[in-house]
Order: C-alpha cells, then structure tokens, then sequence
C-alpha cells in the first residue's frame, strides 16, 4: 500500500510517535532500511540542501512516508515529493519544506524546493478534482499543538510546484459525494467566535476554477469525533458527521450533494439534538446494509428510579428513514469498553432487561416484568463474558460456554441457562446469540 518499507516496529514508533528524525537520520539511510532507490533520492535530497534536516513523515493516510513517489505532472514517469525540516533556522522562518526530485536517465536529482505551510505533516492525498484532469497534491498541515490546521492544494508542471489553494479546516476528503463519477474536495470546519460550523465541498473545473458548495452544520461544533459515509434510503450518498457537543457528549449531522449542492438531512437543530450521546458511541454500520447507525443511549427497563451511578444503559440504533427522519432499528446492549455489540431479538424489546453479575465479571440478560409493582427482573436468558486468557477461557467452555469471537488473547463466549419454560416465547437459540453478536472493529 505504501511506497517505502520499513520495518515493522520502525513504522510503530513513527506512527506513534509522529516524530522528526535529526541525529538518527545517516542510520536509517543503510540497508537494509531504506531501498537503493530512496538511498538515491535521499542522496540527491541533501546535495541539494545540505545534510542538516529531518524528515517529516504524514500522520494519517494513504501516505505515511517522508518520501512519496507519484507521477503528478503525467509524464509517464514518478517524481518524489520529500517533506524534511531544516535544522538551525530562525524561529520566525519556516522550517518545513517540500522538495520535488526527478530522474533523468536513471540518477535523481532536485529540480524544486519551496516552504510549507504549518510544521507538522497531518496528511496527503493525490488527486483529480471534478472535472479537470491534472494531478492535485493536497497537503493538510498544522502548528507544532495541531490546533490550527491548513489544506493547501499545488499542481505541478514543467518543473514548478504552484500553490492553486489554500483554506483552514478541522476536517478533509477526496470523496464523490454526490455519485457522478468526479471527486470533490471535502472540508468540515469547526465553529470558532462568530463563525458557524460548516462543511464545503470544492469541485475544480476545466480552466482550473474551484467551485464551492457550502452549509451551515446543526451544532456550534467545535471539533469532530468521526466521520463516516453510508447509504440513504434516497439513494443518495449520507456523510455522517459526528461531533462534539459539549464535555464528554458527541452529536450527528448527516448531509448529502447532489447537483444542486450541499444538503442536510435534519431540517433543524432539535432532530440533531436527538442524537446527543456519550463520546465514543460513533455511527456505525451496525448490520452491514451500507446504511450508518447512530447509537442513542436510553435506561434499561428497571433501572429508571435508581441513581445514575447505578443504571444500566441499553443502546438504540437510529436510521434516517425514507422521509428522512430518525427511526428505532435495533435495541442493543453496546459494551464500548468490551468493542462487542449485541442486538436484540425483536421479541426481547421492552421485555429484556440487563444486570452486572460483579461476582463473575459478566453481563446477564434477563426477563422483565414490567407490569409487576416496581418492576421485576426475572429469568436469565443470556450471559457474555469476555475471557482475557486462556485459563479463563477453557474454564468457561468447560462448563458449557459457546466463543462467538476471539481475538488473540481475548474471547469473547455466551452461556444461554437451560429452562423449561418453553411459552414464555422470550428463549434464544445458539443461532440468535451468534447473529445478535456484533463485534466492532
């Protein structure tokens, strides 16, 4: 996937890390480390500007190299794009830069350099924009806090690197958004003073012009969670967007395009308000249909007079609708902590409640009665439990567990009770347990 190869745990320190390599840098240029090849260009690099640099490596991405090979300018051959930091500069300079290389009969050689915008590396895409057919090298950058971020947009032609765009954001894509066989250039920006929160999608044209759909998001959001695409019932394509929205609380906008702009599925601020929940609870595609949904915490039957300390919580899955409004698709217990899901059996909803068994480290589900004085927890019908070794995990296969995942040293296994209460209608099979378990990635 990516152009150069590093070891497994060079890559993990540097992904982790996002550091700068100064001092260390002649090590990582020996084999076997580095390819022939990027020794060259390397090589060439610091002919050109001296051997007193670091480079900078993308943080997310397609690209997670200092060095990037791609035939931007159509030639038919790759030019290297390298980001590096020169050393020693004033403070008020610019230390981040891009030099372009090219090779001429085998041998590399630097035919550009120019500063960058920002000093960190967030990410790089490569792309054609709408309708025009020339290569974009789109650079997202930020300050040394990754606060302030910039996208910037160059073409590259005839040995020069020209600078076509430029514009804040807390958020960017290439994606076609509006299903017509061109991409857009994608942008959220958080709020900030009196400016709104909005999203922009930018489509460039055959003379090089950039034409921007923009709208307002639902919420003064100030930063973003996650972001997500997946089906409408209209057909179209739905961007999931889901922010924060006050401490420890995220919320949803969804919008779309078609070829009118830039639309929002909530006609206003309340029906996104209807999505507020806790941090981490982001849109997912919770059955595998393409369609997101977004998990709205509600009590458990029988935990609504207790204190909040002590409330269990189940999680229902939201869907938009085919009037473009929020509909229940699923009741679920959702363990964030766990990464497990599972979805109720239509027959369990306002039946089936949840408890803690502390003692055995697992989640029961049980029978509730909620016409009886106070409620009534009834008869187990499920238990989950997430088994962290070995030991554990053979313990409770040997007193009749079924896995229904494993990954490495975590399994996760479920236990239905045998019961003779065959007309309660409420009983699961093996099978339902393993459909109703979901696990996120």
């Amino acid at each position: 996937m990516y152009k150069f190869k590093f070891t497994a745990v060079f890559l993990i320190i540097v992904m982790l890390t996002g550091c700068a390599f100064g001092t260390s840098i002649d090590t990582l240029m020996k084999p076997p480390k580095l390819s022939l090849e990027q020794e060259q260009i390397y090589s060439a690099l610091t002919d050109a500007v001296g051997d007193s640099i670091s480079l900078k490596y993308p943080k997310s991405g397609k690209y997670l190299s200092a060095f990037i090979l791609e035939d931007i300018d159509g030639d038919g051959s790759n030019e290297a794009f390298v980001f590096y930091e020169k050393k020693g500069l004033a403070v008020e300079e610019n230390t981040l830069r891009i030099n372009i290389l090219d090779s001429d009969s085998g041998k590399w050689r630097s035919v550009y350099d120019t500063p960058a915008d920002g000093s960190e590396i967030e990410r790089v895409m490569i792309s054609r924009l709408g309708e025009n057919q020339r290569m974009n090298l789109i650079i997202g950058s930020s300050l040394i806090n990754r606060s302030e971020k910039t996208a910037t947009i160059y073409s590259y032609s005839s040995g020069e690197l020209e600078r076509t765009f430029s514009e804040s954001y807390s958020f960017i894509d290439i994606t076609d958004l509006d299903r017509d066989s061109e991409s857009e250039f994608l942008i959220l920006k958080g709020s900030a003073g009196n400016d709104p929160a909005v999203a922009e999608a930018y489509k460039l044209d055959s003379n090089g012009k950039y034409h921007r759909s923009r709208i307002e998001l639902s919420g003064s959001f100030t930063e973003f969670d996650s972001v997500g695409y997946g089906e409408l019932k209209s057909g179209n394509r739905g961007l999931y967007i889901d922010a924060l929205s006050g401490t420890g609380f995220i919320q949803t906008d969804i919008i779309y395009m078609d070829e009118k702009g830039l639309h929002k599925i909530f006609s206003n601020q309340e029906e996104s308000n209807a999505t507020l929940r806790p941090s981490g609870c982001s849109s997912y595609d919770v059955d595998g249909d393409g369609q997101l949904e977004i998990p709205v915490q509600t009590i458990s039957p029988g935990y609504e007079n207790v204190s909040a300390g002590e409330q269990i919580n189940l999680t229902n899955w939201l869907y938009i609708n085919e009037n473009n409004k929020l509909e229940l698709k699923y009741t679920s217990y959702y363990s964030i902590g766990n990464g497990y899901i599972f979805i109720f059996p239509e027959k369990w909803n306002n039946k089936v409640t949840i408890k803690r068994d502390a003692i055995n480290d697992e989640i029961v589900f049980c029978m509730y009665n909620k016409g009886a004085e106070n409620g009534e927890i009834g008869r187990e019908l499920l238990r989950i439990y997430c088994a962290e070794d070995e030991a554990s995990r053979e313990d409770r296969l040997y007193t009749g567990y079924m896995i229904l995942r494993t990954k490495g040293e975590l399994s996760y296994l479920a236990y239905i009770p045998p019961s003779t209460e065959t007309d309660s209608g409420l009983n699961i099979s093996s099978s339902d347990m393993a459909i109703g378990f979901v696990y996120k990635n």
